[in-house]
């Protein structure tokens, strides 16, 4: 085990340990303020916090023109509709897929499900479930939404996601090419298997933090960050990141892989667990860390 403490981690080290905590690392005002691991650092799969990822994917798309976000999916689909295309699916646009309110009734395309399906182009097999709520009305988290959201991007861009993001957000962070998940036609999985090390996240974490801009570079919009960051439904979720206390929002992974950013503290908070009591292990960031930012 190695800890750096600058600031005092005893009560949070002694829950952390129980909850399957592996790293942590936390930033505040430029300057790493603690430091705990109980593993190596190694990269690992974060799960759905890669979700945040192909929203900054989508930003700057957006940016470069190649996107737009009203733009209706019968369109950016035109070649992957179903037969019988219904009302819901006519009013759903590009920016419900980015906010969990897509209008599908169920979860889909997720881990445990992604194996067992028979069908290779998951693209018309996610655009035919059928839309039961209309757009931008029921919240339901699924990963259909940011599975299109990466493929929009892929394909006008022509490459996948990780080729995408290097030149524009991998290599200024200094991440080396990573390992993201493909479905079974090759297109990287946007809502989920992107491989990275705690280090890795947490300058993703800093980079949303810093609004975009790395190195007094401006590399992503300041605006596209804070609408991520924003709450846009009713649930707390803006677009593909997670909002909670004190102002905060995140990238989250399953079993807590988490990036968590406290604008009002100009801090991060990042973690690498094998964590089954996510909820249990927010209490105990918000109860024995943030305090002490």
């Amino acid at each position: 085990m190695r800890t750096e403490k600058k600031t005092d981690l005893t009560k949070f080290v002694k829950k952390a340990e129980a909850l399957g905590v592996l790293g942590l690392k936390i930033t505040q005002n430029g300057e790493q303020i603690a430091q705990w691991q109980c593993d190596e650092e190694c990269r690992r799969n974060i799960y759905s916090a890669s979700k945040s990822f192909t929203a900054c994917a989508v930003g700057f798309a957006v940016q470069e023109g190649l996107i737009s976000l009203d733009e209706k999916l019968t369109d950016a689909f035109s070649e992957d509709l179903p037969g019988e295309v219904g009302e819901n699916l006519k009013k759903a646009v590009v920016r419900d897929l980015l906010t969990m309110c897509l209008g599908q009734e169920k979860a889909s395309l997720m881990g445990a499900q992604r194996p067992l399906y028979q069908e290779d182009d998951w693209v018309k097999m996610a655009l035919a479930i059928p839309f039961v709520y209309e757009p931008g009305t029921h919240f339901v988290y699924n990963n259909v939404g940011p599975y299109l959201a990466g493929i929009l991007v892929q394909r006008r861009s022509g490459c996948d996601l990780v080729s995408y993001l290097t030149p524009r957000l991998f290599s200024h962070l200094g991440i080396r090419r990573p390992v993201w998940e493909t479905d079974p036609l090759g297109n990287t999985f946007g809502a989920g298997g992107l491989f990275l090390t705690l280090s890795e996240l947490h300058k993703f974490g800093l980079f949303c933090l810093q609004k975009g801009e790395w190195n007094g570079r401006q590399l992503l919009s300041p605006e596209w960050i804070e609408e991520c960051s924003r709450q846009q439904t009713d649930a707390p979720y803006g677009y593909l990141f997670w909002t909670g206390k004190y102002h905060s929002y995140r990238a989250d992974g399953k079993y807590s892989q988490l990036s968590i950013v406290f604008p009002d503290r100009q801090a991060v908070v990042s973690i690498v667990a094998e964590c089954r009591k996510g909820e249990e292990l927010m209490e105990a960031i918000y109860e024995e860390i943030y305090p002490q930012l």
